[in-house]
């Protein structure tokens, strides 16, 4: 980005794909006075009417599938087959809001004394997304429709890494019947964005990002008196226990750290692992990391593409000579390969302490840490000492007793047990702590902005 443009590069060629106009702040504001606009009709819509539309959103994302998992790879590196199945999780959340939806949103009584009442979940007007570049369309998508289901105007900033992702789900909203200018890209700045916090018309703000983003944009929003919902990032903790199927927890634990390039921030990527299983699982766990092959994300072998930007992957190994430094030793990977294209090796550290970035941050990047406990509850202890709690999991083959662990004492917004997945449309997908707060999915992700009427009638 320059003060001008927004330029996007191929994170396997290294070569600019396009460039974009930054908007002018008039343009930008008439972006939110169309959006504003555009929900004073919208919102009129029955719940039924909305649905439909949402409905026929699922069937143009997939109408459009091939031509938009190409642009995300394009844009952002990430695995082809993950770009089409980040659009297939896209059309099932739209499938699910369209179905459910109206029925969540209905009016809800209560009975009162000498009278009646009457619950309404009515629309708060614009709402604004600033979202990352590692889930081009789910991480628009995933807000979005949720708020055009209950009526509101949405906008969005996407990373300027995926702008061309961000203009083609406008064209696919707009192409399915969603009225035009309700859905309003901002191609702007993080100046212009502050501005847009501020505007009289946007009524709440939900941001994807680092912790350090979302306590930034919360000041901006708390000060103008604006609800936010933040899913930020975390260092997810995934316990393999005494009684764990081990061939089971080393399989799923890989694939949990190299989903999306190891990008995301409900990655897998603290493993604690109990002292009877930790040599195995060391051993199989470098093994299988030894073997990730690298290359085009277009490819179907191909296991591990390149990162977003050559300052990703800069950081992601900077992180790694620091734990190093600091005491961590690597068990695979580890070493930035002399090619085009952005990329870094699946790579295992042992021996992770605290006061190692491997230990304390989040590494958005393939990079596993591997953490010895003494026992089950020490694995839960050693789970907990962060800052972060967004997701995590529990390998163990007493699944009743994982839950248990799980509902008392795991300190994090969702878990896994003996499996790792990213969504479920109906499963609410939020954290604690420094990984924020509020809820995407599900009906408690669909009445984050939802203006709770209570109306009381009187008998």
């Amino acid at each position: 980005m320059t003060d001008q443009t927004i330029q996007t590069v191929n994170p396997l060629t290294e070569q600019v794909l396009e460039t974009y106009p930054i908007m002018s702040d008039d343009e930008a504001m008439t972006v939110v006075q169309r959006s504003h606009d555009a929900h004073l009709v919208w919102r009129l819509k029955s719940r039924e009417e909305r649905a439909s539309v949402i409905a026929a959103i699922a069937g143009e994302l997939r109408n459009s599938k091939d031509a938009f998992a190409q642009l995300m790879t394009d844009e952002v590196g990430k695995l082809l087959r993950d770009s089409r199945t980040e659009i297939d999780l896209c059309a099932s959340i739209c499938d699910y809001t369209a179905d459910h939806g109206p029925a969540m949103l209905a009016d809800e009584t209560r009975d009162i004394p000498d009278g009646r009442g009457l619950i309404s979940y009515a629309p708060v007007g614009v709402v604004y997304g600033i979202q990352p570049w590692n889930f081009p369309c789910y991480q628009a998508v995933r807000y979005s429709i949720s708020s055009l289901m209950v009526g509101n105007g949405v906008l969005l900033k996407h990373s300027a890494n995926c702008t061309g992702s961000a203009l083609m789900l406008r064209d696919i909203y707009e192409r399915a019947g969603l009225p035009k200018g309700l859905f309003g890209v901002l191609l702007i700045t993080h100046d212009q964005s502050d501005k847009i916090i501020e505007h009289d018309l946007v009524r709440g703000v939900t941001l994807t990002g680092s912790d350090k983003a979302g306590r930034s944009v919360a000041q901006k929003a708390a000060a103008v008196t604006k609800k936010t919902v933040l899913e930020l990032g975390s260092n997810d903790a995934y316990m393999v226990f005494d009684d764990a199927d081990l061939d089971l927890a080393i399989k799923t634990c890989v694939q949990g750290r190299l989903f999306n390039n190891g990008q995301t921030c409900v990655n897998a990527k603290r493993f604690i692992v109990t002292e009877k299983n930790y040599d195995a699982f060391v051993k199989g766990y470098a093994d299988a990391f030894a073997d990730i092959a690298l290359g085009d994300p277009n490819d179907k072998h191909t296991q591990l593409g390149p990162l977003v930007s050559s300052s990703q992957r800069d950081k992601v190994h900077a992180q790694v000579e620091e734990s190093v430094a600091r005491g961590a030793t690597i068990v695979a990977g580890g070493a930035v390969p002399d090619r085009t294209g952005w990329f870094y090796p699946a790579t295992a550290l042992v021996d992770v302490a605290p006061g190692q970035p491997a230990y304390d941050d989040e590494i958005f990047g393939p990079v596993a840490s591997i953490i010895k406990a003494s026992d089950d509850e020490d694995a839960m202890r050693i789970a907990n000492d962060s800052r972060y709690g967004l997701g995590g999991g529990i390998f163990s083959r007493d699944v009743d007793r994982a839950v248990r662990m799980a509902e008392t004492y795991f300190d994090t917004g969702m878990v896994r047990i003996n499996s790792y997945a990213v969504a479920m449309p109906n499963m609410p997908f939020g954290g604690v702590k420094d990984s924020g707060y509020g809820r995407e999915h599900g009906e408690v992700g669909l009445k984050e902005f939802v203006n709770v009427k209570s109306i009381t009638i009187a008998a």
